[in-house]
């Protein structure tokens, strides 16, 4: 079956695209429907089969190549990106890219963590952040925008930025709150079920880093809810989708990559 995405535009930005992959098919096994992860230990030919159609697919909305990540977790940032073959997995190990090359996609790969991407309001510059919640314990997302912007030239107030489907508040589940978050996270913690609202933390986060509010937006998709996405908390061994953002590549910028 043909990869599927749900397709973002951020207000008024006509040359950034955004998409997040949708799982399609009958969904016979954990990794059906779409994977797009050489890191993990499934079938290679299907993953890299996969690959090439996320590229192809949203290639008419001037996607040319893409950049990629090996996730760990982390908060290290990498700005210009080189770009990665479809057949081959990522080496550099970073949870967040920034790039001003048009045509170039960068590739979030998740499976209940957050893609958060973030872009200049005049289109010149866009950044991925993949932010797990070991992502929003170090406030990452905040880090990332103020890093962004140094190396751009930018201010905060710029900057739109989207969170896509990931884990919802009922899902996030902590028994060890306590030990692993810590007071200063209880906000956003719900002591009755024991859950993490992580979609208003993000939130927050960005928000602390000086985007407006009305500039945050989120695709409310719980990951863990909805057999659409793939889920690590619901299935542990599983696959992980795509999500990318672009700055739409046009004339010469088509045929040359960089």
């Amino acid at each position: 079956m043909p990869l599927s995405f749900i397709e973002f535009s951020f207000p008024g930005i006509t040359n950034i695209h955004c998409a997040f992959q949708v799982r399609s098919g009958n969904l016979h096994s954990p990794f059906d429907g779409g994977n797009i992860s050489l890191d993990l230990q499934w079938n290679i030919m299907e993953t890299q089969k996969n690959r090439s159609e996320l590229l192809s697919k949203l290639s008419d909305r001037g996607l040319t190549h893409m950049a990629e990540l090996h996730q760990v977790h982390g908060e290290a940032m990498v700005f210009e990106p080189t770009a990665v073959e479809t057949e081959l997995p990522p080496r550099t190990d970073a949870d967040g890219m920034a790039t001003a090359c048009p045509g170039k996609g960068l590739l979030i790969k998740t499976a209940d963590c957050q893609p958060i991407f973030i872009a200049d309001c005049h289109g010149r510059a866009v950044a991925a952040i993949h932010a797990g919640w070991r992502g929003n314990r170090c406030a990452f997302p905040t880090t990332a925008v103020a890093r962004f912007c140094e190396r751009y030239s930018l201010s905060p107030n710029e900057l739109v930025a989207v969170r896509g489907p990931s884990l919802g508040p009922a899902k996030a589940e902590f028994v060890n709150f306590e030990r692993e978050w810590g007071s200063e996270f209880t906000e956003w913690f719900d002591a009755g079920t024991r859950t993490m609202d992580l979609w208003n933390l993000t939130r927050h986060q960005l928000h602390a880093a000086g985007i407006p509010e009305r500039q945050i937006f989120g695709i409310d998709l719980c990951t863990f809810s909805n057999d659409a996405f793939f889920s690590y908390r619901r299935d542990k061994n599983t696959g992980r989708q795509g999500n990318l953002i672009w700055i739409e590549a046009s004339g010469d910028t088509r045929r040359t990559p960089q």
